[in-house]
């Protein structure tokens, strides 16, 4: 998944002691809880979302501390949000 102002790839970061957590975009916090949920991992959202520098407001998503770390950043990479997702030109099948 793209990070909506960032335009990278969203990451899993387990460098923190409170346990791994995924930083999101308010405007695709309702995507990442759904594919969470539907993958069956337990998480929860800060309470507060946070803004830098006149930046957009992003939410931290906790993780527990035994989440594999793996899976939920494949997860995110198999899932590229539809707003984000590059538009491609229709191939016509014509070559030449």
């Amino acid at each position: 998944m793209i990070d909506s102002f960032t335009k990278k790839p969203i990451r899993v970061s387990d460098d923190g002691d409170a346990g791994p957590y995924i930083m999101v975009q308010l405007d695709q916090l309702d995507l990442v809880k759904k594919l969470l949920n539907d993958a069956g991992i337990r998480h929860s959202v800060d309470e507060d979302a946070i803004s830098f520098n006149n930046q957009p407001y992003t939410a931290v998503v906790n993780l527990g501390h035994h989440v594999d770390v793996l899976a939920v950043q494949k997860l995110l990479d198999e899932n590229a949000d539809p707003k984000m997702a590059r538009h491609r030109r229709p191939h016509s099948g014509r070559r030449g």
